[in-house]
């Protein structure tokens, strides 16, 4: 009985990490969410909040749980998961999201979450525990997801300048300032469509393994779904100020039709990884679209030292997050 309450309270506890880690990932990315609308004006910081807040939340009424199924089944092999593989995923996922999140580096939560997963599951078994196919199309959606969105957000703006080419600079302002809110609407719809299905993933498959779910079961628990869609609104209702001012500006400077043309390059590109399942970075994606904006005006438009930062912190954040995950499952396992 006391080994069975042990057992039940260790499951508690990942349970409560992980949606820490929801909630941080909704704070480390709200930049992602409302850096261009806040950037250009259109709405106050405290307003872009709430308004990604809400969209972040309400997308569970409009994706199916294909990320979730991804995380939770796609990429370790069955039964090798265990509570100090997910111990070690969420505290290297969390502690690099702490770092990046200190120094103001615009990185994925994501692909910390994947690392982690990689780190602990070899630290354990080795490689031969990770599904190769799975986690091949994540990380080859790493170089994916910023290339579609830099060419949606060009394509875009260079749509947007022919058909506007003869209305002056003031309508065309004021039409976009508009159309942004529509904009950064679907973009926050699809940053919560796809990141909270990360965490929903990693608690459906901490709960597959202690025998709180069914391996075969099409859906994880109804409540982790709400919990985790209720948590990331949460943490982007906070924000992480230190990342806006990049992405809004040191990358290149956005007015409303290229934040409009950004976020829905991102949007569009968000759409599509969540219906093919393939859990991508928000931060990638819209990294790419706002530097996409940026080359149509001209190369020096863009600041390539800010951008190329970024892009490194890309590169370590799985290696990184998985050394991290390795060191903790290593200690958890010894420890208990």
């Amino acid at each position: 009985m006391e080994a069975i309450n042990v057992a039940f309270w260790v499951v508690v506890l990942l349970v409560v990490l992980a949606v820490l880690f929801d909630f941080m990932n909704g704070f480390h990315d709200a930049a992602n969410s409302i850096a261009t609308v806040v950037s250009t004006g259109v709405l106050k910081p405290q307003q872009a909040v709430l308004f990604a807040a809400f969209f972040n939340v309400i997308a569970i009424a409009f994706f199916q749980l294909n990320v979730a199924a991804t995380i939770g089944k796609g990429i370790v092999e069955p039964g090798v998961v265990d509570h100090h593989i997910v111990f070690g995923a969420l505290i290297g996922a969390i502690t690099w999201n702490l770092i990046t999140w200190y120094y103001g580096i615009p990185s994925s939560s994501s692909h910390a979450l994947i690392g982690g997963i990689v780190g602990a599951v070899i630290a354990k078994v080795g490689v031969q525990g990770l599904v190769a196919k799975k986690i091949g199309i994540t990380v080859l959606f790493i170089f994916v997801s910023p290339v579609l969105g830099f060419v949606l957000g060009s394509l875009l703006m260079v749509a947007v300048a022919w058909l506007f080419r003869r209305s002056s600079p003031l309508r065309v302002d004021n039409w976009f300032r508009r159309l942004q809110l529509v904009s950064a609407g679907l973009y926050s719809l699809g940053h919560g469509g796809n990141d909270a299905q990360k965490t929903i993933g990693i608690i459906w498959m901490l709960l597959m393994a202690a025998g709180y779910a069914e391996a075969g079961a099409k859906l994880p628990p109804t409540w982790v779904i709400w919990v985790c869609y209720l948590a990331i609104g949460a943490g982007t209702m906070f924000g992480g100020w230190r990342i806006v001012q990049t992405m809004g500006q040191k990358i290149t400077k956005l007015k409303p039709v290229g934040g409009f043309c950004a976020e829905t390059g991102g949007a569009l590109t968000l759409f599509l990884a969540t219906a093919l399942g393939v859990p991508v970075s928000t931060t990638h994606t819209i990294t790419g679209a706002i530097v996409g904006v940026g080359s149509t005006q001209r190369a020096s438009a863009v600041r390539w030292g800010v951008a190329g930062n970024i892009v490194w912190a890309w590169i370590f954040t799985i290696p990184a997050s998985a050394f991290v995950a390795g060191l903790c499952y290593w200690v958890s396992f010894k420890l208990f």
